[in-house]
């Protein structure tokens, strides 16, 4: 069925009343990022390329000239609960995560000898391979106005509901993710998350985890958004693959077993599924399908167009 991409912005409840200078950012931003990943598709690049919308590694690492003005799109977008819009945590802080895995060689994570690399070590290799960082002043960047006051809000609502299992402002929980599968059948996903508001400083969630919010065999890719603590203990993104190997199901009846994702078949089959009142999502695929949406398909923002 050919190449294909799928992004996805977060689910959770989003109220149908968001005005459009809320929606559309994020919107704009999902059809940017759609543009350039179908161009390197379309162009023959490789799925595992996905990383570079992300943000997750430096493009000069690639040789790939042709994107260093076009990556960092959804990280940078203060809009997403990743990277630059990342919500803060109970100490004000931020702590993001995020997973990059590749289907064929079940390469990921930090691709080094260890899969994971966490806080101070972690920081120290992103330098070393050369990523931009922002070193000088990475309060006034990663520190938005807008989650200074989610946190007050959530911290408050807190206070007069001990007790509360809440998990965070619900226009932030989500990840940002993306998969692909490429012209030669080769899958890649990758996740970035700033996690929830309000969480404890050193709480790690989905994201990062292989098989958790983040999963790419010969199969199909998947990337997971949600509260965090479920999608682990069930391995959200792993079940899905796991019951398409073992079961004989589609993507579409396996990812519908495990709800608020985006994911990609070898095949070229696109889904993207959720369980709350909305997910920001996008995907593209060689046959020209187009899909950008927040809400359930046949409301007023979801774009289908064929090329």
């Amino acid at each position: 069925m050919g190449w294909a991409l799928a992004m996805q912005g977060g689910g959770g409840n989003i109220p149908r009343s968001l005005p459009p200078d809320i929606t559309e950012p994020r919107l704009a931003t999902l059809r940017r990022c759609l543009d350039l990943g179908a161009a390197a598709l379309r162009a023959g690049q490789p799925a595992i390329y996905i990383y570079i919308y992300l943000s997750l590694m430096s493009p000069a690492a690639l040789n790939a000239d042709i994107y260093i003005m076009q990556v960092r799109e959804l990280e940078n977008c203060p809009h997403f609960n990743a990277g630059r819009g990342s919500v803060l945590t109970a100490d004000g802080t931020v702590e993001m995560e995020a997973c990059i895995m590749e289907g064929l060689t079940l390469r990921c994570g930090a691709e080094t000898p260890h899969i994971y690399l966490a806080f101070h070590a972690a920081e120290a290799f992103a330098r070393d391979q050369g990523l931009d960082t922002q070193d000088d002043d990475p309060a006034a960047y990663f520190i938005t106005d807008a989650n200074v006051e989610r946190l007050r809000q959530e911290q408050e609502k807190q206070r007069q509901a001990a007790g509360s299992d809440r998990n965070g402002d619900s226009l932030q929980t989500g990840t940002v993710g993306c998969v692909a599968v490429d012209a030669a059948g080769g899958l890649a996903s990758a996740t970035s998350t700033g996690g929830h508001t309000n969480k404890w400083a050193g709480r790690i969630g989905d994201t990062p985890i292989v098989g958790a919010g983040t999963y790419a065999n010969a199969t199909c890719a998947v990337s997971a958004t949600g509260v965090g603590e479920a999608i682990i203990r069930h391995t959200v993104a792993r079940d899905v693959a796991a019951v398409m190997e073992h079961r004989g199901l589609d993507l579409k009846d396996a990812a519908a077993r495990a709800v608020g994702l985006v994911a990609v078949s070898a095949r070229g089959e696109v889904a993207m599924l959720h369980n709350t009142a909305g997910m920001f999502r996008a995907c593209v695929t060689q046959d020209g399908h187009t899909e950008v949406a927040i809400w359930p398909p046949g409301e007023a923002d979801s774009t289908d167009d064929a090329d």
